[in-house]
């Protein structure tokens, strides 16, 4: 067993201040230290994840937290461009969207994410999703171990 669980990096793309600011609160009470980075729209997270513009220095994350309803750019778009990328294919995406829309659920899925989930209105029962993500992702989940 591993004595200490890997920190790793995570890339929230949300531009909801206020849902970061519970997903940062959620993920620091856990028992992992991660590094967080953010992008608030769909054109920023491209950027980071292709390293261009002022996220030439950017990590490659582990693991991404991705909204749907983006501005500039949709997280649909975002999720058909990682992808699509051979480089970024095998990041791990995770939608948490408000949208519950069947349809948005079958676009997401049809573009090979990792998993969709609906974020609860209660707050509450966020903070406790957002932790099952850490649990779930960062702890059961092996990652793939790609280039930073």
């Amino acid at each position: 067993m591993n004595d200490a669980i890997k920190p790793i990096d995570i890339l929230i793309v949300e531009d909801s201040e206020g849902d970061v600011r519970l997903i940062r609160e959620a993920l620091k009470e856990g028992k992992i230290s991660n590094q967080l980075s953010v992008a608030k729209d769909g054109v920023e997270a491209m950027n980071f994840l292709l390293r261009r513009g002022s996220h030439t220095g950017a990590s490659r994350p582990d693991l991404i937290l991705l909204d749907l309803n983006l501005p500039k750019k949709d997280g649909r778009e975002v999720l058909a461009e990682i992808k699509g990328n051979d480089e970024l294919r095998r990041i791990p995406v995770v939608i948490l969207t408000t949208s519950s829309a069947d349809a948005d659920v079958l676009k997401s899925y049809d573009l090979h994410a990792n998993c969709y989930i609906v974020k609860p209105l209660d707050l509450d029962q966020f903070i406790r999703v957002v932790r099952s993500i850490e649990s779930f992702w960062l702890t059961i989940v092996k990652l793939p171990n790609g280039e930073k």
